[in-house]
């Protein structure tokens, strides 16, 4: 083969191999943009599944969800792509060698027909055209089309899906089902006062949903007023759990809706009676004055009884009109006896005492028969040194003030610890000497904290949340069902109020050395233990 006629046949071999190049590159591009309107035309299909489920529930349980349905097909369409696109790729970079190769070759024949002479170019010319024309034959062997076409396409028929899916059981009940949904809140609110109404999504099987991003909302509904409507602001924290925050703005009697894609969740609609704002402010003089010797703590009873703990080591039981029914315990450090019990919180009618001089906690009936305790002196885990305060929470774990070791412990119903917040160290999350204690409308745990004079609130894992207030040696602290803290200042001889942020906005004087602070549970009334005065005095709010 002549030099000459190589290179002018390497030349339509080269424009042949640009051409396929040029194609598979298109191709490959091709194969991307299908792959992206397949994926799309997946997604809208599962979402039409989605919204069809959410509509129409069966109560049959799946074996396989329709989220895993979704996942598989898109793993096996980006399978396919993958393939396409590597075979388009090699099958690219193949043609590209080749047009290396030839052009290596003609440029070195390009050179000699330029450069030397020719008896040179008879004694080099064969070797050139020789390995120029093997490379041109490899080229004429293989098949320059694409060997993949880019065509990605996907049809999800919904109706043949669910008919497929529906033999494995409900392909519905991995969403959440309205119906099933369940909701908390209380059933007061307070005209300007922050509505909280936790939401828990859950599948029609009564299954926790763990996800996010349903479409919740609420409102409240004036039945007078013209019908007012307030509306809710939804947070979703992307755990099948949302929280609705509302404001009412006129008092009288509402309707509290929760809705879920549309679809009222269980016991919604639901009746709510909202209130006057509470006025703290008349908090001026008391309504009602008990003696008793030196009261340390006070606690209110669901039936309106009143139950204090003394200096004289026992608890003292008061009806409602303040005179004395019985006395429960004695001075001593047997079963159901007590030494300086600091702290009552009643739940039903089982009474938990903080026996703060015999360094544990008692259990008893409300009317006074033993039933457990738990504790002893010490630093270690479940031990004390003059526990003060206990209060339990809503899943009935015990929280004790644990004053001398200044640290709070966590309990479960047994007294099996679970948790210790420790005071001692530096930064936000250290305090001393803490005395009082309350959970507000949220769970958190709030702290009064005698030595460090400020109220410390966690999280009920133990995790510093805030700070607020300046009181003068805190010891009893109470909140309402609004967030509203009462805290007497054991050194300030007075009781301050706090709002829900933590903004002081009212303060009752004339008080000798108070100590415990309690609720009444039916009305709002506040009892404090006004310790050197030897008197518990009743305040009634006024709303």
């Amino acid at each position: 083969m002549e030099m000459t006629g190589a290179l002018e046949e390497a030349k339509e071999v080269v424009t042949q191999l640009t051409g396929a190049i040029d194609e598979n590159k298109r191709m490959i591009e091709q194969v991307e943009i299908s792959t992206r309107n397949a994926f799309l035309a997946v997604n809208q299909a599962f979402e039409t599944l989605q919204l069809q489920g959410r509509r129409n529930r069966p109560s049959a349980g799946p074996e396989l969800t329709l989220e895993e349905r979704k996942k598989t097909l898109l793993s096996e369409l980006e399978a396919i792509s993958l393939s396409k696109t590597t075979a388009l790729t090699l099958q690219k970079e193949q043609f590209e060698k080749m047009v290396g190769d030839i052009g290596h070759y003609t440029d070195m024949a390009s050179q000699i027909l330029q450069t030397h002479t020719d008896h040179e170019i008879v004694a080099l010319g064969g070797l050139i055209p020789t390995e120029l024309q093997a490379t041109l034959k490899r080229v004429q062997t293989i098949s320059l089309t694409p060997n993949q076409h880019s065509n990605i396409s996907v049809s999800v028929k919904t109706d043949d899906l669910i008919r497929q899916l529906s033999k494995l059981g409900n392909i519905f009940d991995f969403y959440p089902s309205p119906s099933s949904c369940t909701w908390m809140s209380t059933s007061v609110a307070r005209v300007g006062t922050r509505y909280h109404v936790k939401v828990q999504s859950k599948t029609s099987k009564g299954e926790e949903y763990p996800h996010g991003g349903v479409e919740v909302k609420g409102e409240m509904r004036s039945k007078t007023h013209n019908g007012a409507v307030v509306y809710g602001e939804v947070e979703d924290h992307r755990d099948g759990t949302y929280t609705i925050t509302l404001t009412p703005q006129t008092a009288g009697p509402h309707q509290l809706l929760i809705t879920m894609d549309g679809q009222h969740v269980q016991n919604s609609p639901n009746d709510l009676d909202v209130r006057p704002k509470r006025d703290y402010h008349t908090l001026c003089n008391a309504q009602q004055v008990i003696q008793c010797n030196e009261p340390r703590c006070v606690a209110i009873h669901d039936n309106g009884d009143i139950y204090v703990g003394s200096d004289d080591s026992c608890i003292y039981v008061f009806d409602q009109t303040g005179q004395r029914k019985s006395t429960i315990g004695s001075s001593g450090s047997g079963d159901g006896q007590f030494s300086y019990p600091s702290g009552i919180s009643i739940k039903g009618d089982v009474l938990y005492v903080a026996d703060s001089g015999n360094h544990r906690v008692q259990k008893l009936t409300s009317s006074g028969k033993f039933l457990h305790k738990f504790g002893q002196q010490g630093s270690g885990q479940g031990q004390f040194i003059l526990p003060v305060a206990v209060i339990i929470d809503s899943n009935n774990k015990l929280i004790v003030s644990d004053y001398n070791n200044h640290r709070i412990q966590i309990f479960n119903e047994n007294g099996g610890w679970l948790l210790t917040v420790d005071g001692n160290g530096s930064g936000n999350h250290s305090f001393q000497s803490p005395w009082g204690l309350d959970l507000d409308p949220q769970g958190n745990i709030h702290v009064a904290t005698h030595g460090s004079n400020t109220i410390k609130v966690f999280s009920k894992e133990g995790v510093y949340v805030r700070m607020y207030g300046d009181p003068n040696g805190p010891r009893g602290l109470a909140i309402d069902g609004e967030g509203y803290s009462l805290v007497s200042e054991c050194w300030g001889d007075c009781l301050s109020i706090y709002d829900p942020e933590g903004n002081k906005i009212h303060t009752v004087g004339n008080l000798k050395h108070p100590h415990g602070t309690a609720l009444d549970p039916r009305d709002g009334s506040v009892f404090i233990a006004n310790n050197s005065a030897n008197t518990v005095l009743k305040y009634c709010v006024h709303i």
